[in-house]
């Protein structure tokens, strides 16, 4: 049976799924076509109304904080150079800006798919992926950071977005009142650290493993990437954690993609989470507390397709270094 293309989520379709190809993408209804950047549907009242956009690299405007997206419009494609700088201004008249606007005018969010020509930050490596429902906060009118090629200023179609909060990223009820609970109960850390796991990371180990963490761990078949170690349990099967280099939620709201996600050991994850060792933009590895009973790796093991995202490894490591003093 088909699944039905609505605003909002896709029944079925989990946040942190990939795809890949565009095709996959649009079988799955996430998207309108397999090209275009913005997909639209009919609303009720039969209005084209945006749900849902692709974030690949199509514009030199665009600007992806994760949590927040400067977002431009949409041109025919003989309208831009393979660049992604636009030849002449956009048009609100243009259908597919002319869904997206309304989208925020009735309040409906979108899903955000991101591409492999995407920031690499966030993107994944080869592939699409979805991630999540994204609301639209402001829409504008604005001047593209470069000319047309006579010289003249070029008018983009402009929208803000801003992720939805964590309990509208999830689908089930089950998944929803397990956030609801956490969050009425507060973070209550096991062990005194100064670089705290959020309660997000909690709520998703109680209920799954993310699906970013789940590929990175499936990548290295389970081994340390700090250390080396592969644990297997007595049905041989190997036990690992993903760990987040930049935590996810306050005070860090690190992102949770492949590439600011490891794989560790139980260990090395809390000599990760407690500063013991930190990571040099190399991926030099920086002990910074003794070690007994086990020795790190001159520098950490990257296999093929994880791009672990040096921003993330300076931000860990200046994080430390402003706390001063050894690890605790």
């Amino acid at each position: 049976m088909a699944i039905e293309r609505v605003i909002g989520h896709i029944e079925g379709v989990p946040v942190g799924t990939v795809f890949h190809r565009r095709k996959d993408v649009m079988e799955a209804r996430l998207h309108q076509t397999n090209q275009r950047g913005i997909s639209w549907l009919l609303d009720q009242d039969g209005s084209r109304v945006s749900d849902a956009i692709v974030l690949n690299g199509g514009y030199v405007d665009d600007e992806d904080e994760w949590d927040r997206i400067q977002y431009t419009g949409a041109s025919p494609s003989r309208e831009k150079d393979p660049s992604g700088r636009l030849l002449s201004s956009q048009s609100w008249s243009y259908t597919d800006n002319a869904a997206l606007r309304p989208s925020f005018e009735r309040g409906h969010p979108v899903r955000v798919i991101r591409g492999y020509e995407g920031d690499p930050r966030y993107s994944p490596c080869d592939s699409y992926r979805y991630d999540g429902l994204y609301g639209i906060t402001d829409v504008r009118t604005a001047i593209s950071k470069y000319p047309a090629p006579d010289g003249s200023p070029v008018n983009i179609c402009q929208f803000d977005l801003r992720r939805l909060p964590d309990q509208e990223q999830v689908q089930t009820k089950l998944e929803r009142h397990v956030m609801d609970v956490l969050d009425e109960l507060g973070d209550e850390p096991q062990y005194e650290e100064k670089f705290p796991r959020a309660r997000s990371v909690r709520v998703r180990r109680l209920i799954r493993d993310t699906a970013a963490a789940q590929r990175i761990k499936q990548l290295y078949g389970g081994e340390c990437q700090l250390c080396g170690l592969r644990l297997l349990g007595p049905d041989g099967r190997p036990y690992s954690e993903g760990a987040h280099i930049r935590p996810l939620g306050k005070p860090h709201y690190g992102p949770d993609v492949e590439p600011d996600i490891l794989c560790l050991c139980p260990n090395c994850h809390v000599r990760l989470d407690m500063g013991a060792v930190t990571l040099g933009d190399g991926r030099n590895v920086i002990p910074r507390a003794p070690l007994s009973g086990a020795n790190l790796l001159p520098q950490l093991t990257v296999r093929e397709g994880h791009l672990v995202h040096p921003a993330y490894l300076r931000y860990h490591r200046e994080y430390w270094e402003g706390q001063g003093g050894q690890a605790r």
